[in-house]
């Protein structure tokens, strides 16, 4: 059973090309199974049912959340639960036009509803506050400088800061070429003070962090070694710290600040979904309900019967 999930996990990463994130959540949601179903005596996905995956997916809306008191109420949340059925949707779709499995027993799981999350974006102010530059023009200040605009200045995931390369930088022409989910590429323009930055930091920070093994990544940390998703992750966190800034600041918040800030000040969401890499304009919708909200907000402030 083991061996046919890593057959998939390799379909992911060489032919689909997925997200690493995508890639390690169904890692785990299948391995959650496997672990389930060898305490049922259930040895080979062939004499899986689908009465065993209804009886999992019962186990796991009842097992109590581990980090938690013994007391806690707390269970696996609907978000928790469609990720582990779109695992096991995905994975069957795989096998059945592999000739892997005689039959999809998956499709018949259907999908709980998605509440969508509408994402949270900082103000102008704080923004202006997180970007103020440091009085040291240490290597890795001028580093996290170079994250910090760009990541606001293009809206570029956590996954693909960490893996820009230098090749992929076209400061005359003004923009950048970025490698997305699923092994996308686009597009995306560069802001003259992310441009700036950038050019501090690949003059005078980075020449000072490189060592003979250091690839081509833009961003390295004091090693000289790419970012890991976790170290970037607090870099950036550490600078929200620094900026005085009390709300609970992620990285992907920056993302949806570029993305809220266009829209709020005129941008076609059509633009703005290309900029983002967003395979569907229904991904990109959900911006129109933060701009509406932002709308609201301010007529409640600043209008006389508001």
């Amino acid at each position: 059973m083991h061996n046919l999930v890593e057959d998939f996990l390799q379909y992911l990463r060489h032919e689909r090309g997925l997200a690493e994130h995508t890639q390690r959540t169904y890692q785990a949601q299948l391995n959650r199974f496997l672990a389930w179903a060898g305490k049922q005596g259930l040895t080979d996905w062939r004499t899986v049912e689908l009465r065993h995956l209804m009886a999992f997916l019962q186990h796991e809306r009842e097992r109590r959340l581990a980090h938690q008191p013994a007391e806690s109420t707390r269970r696996l949340s609907s978000e928790s639960v469609y990720l582990e059925i779109a695992a096991f949707r995905a994975f069957y779709r795989f096998c059945e036009n592999e000739k892997l499995l005689p039959i999809n027993i998956a499709e018949n799981l259907s999908l709980p509803r998605r509440w969508k999350r509408l994402p949270k974006a900082l103000t102008d102010a704080e923004i202006a506050q997180l970007l103020k530059p440091l009085p040291v023009d240490t290597p890795g200040a001028l580093c996290d400088q170079a994250v910090l605009e760009l990541a606001y200045a293009s809206g570029l995931r956590l996954a693909e800061l960490r893996n820009l390369r230098l090749e992929q930088l076209h400061f005359d022409a003004g923009f950048v070429t970025v490698i997305g989910k699923g092994n996308k590429e686009r597009v995306v323009p560069v802001g003259q003070f992310a441009v700036a930055a950038l050019n501090h930091y690949l003059a005078a920070g980075r020449p000072k962090l490189v060592t003979p093994r250091s690839p081509a990544n833009v961003f390295l940390t004091r090693r000289g070694t790419p970012f890991a998703a976790v170290t970037l992750w607090l870099r950036i966190k550490h600078r929200v710290k620094y900026a005085g800034i009390a709300r609970n600041v992620t990285p992907h918040m920056l993302r949806h600040s570029f993305a809220t800030h266009l829209l709020e000040h005129g941008a076609d969401l059509r633009v703005i979904q290309e900029l983002l890499g967003h395979e569907t304009i229904a991904t990109t919708e959900i911006y129109t309900h933060v701009a509406g909200q932002r709308l609201r907000d301010v007529h409640r402030k600043y209008h006389p019967r508001g």
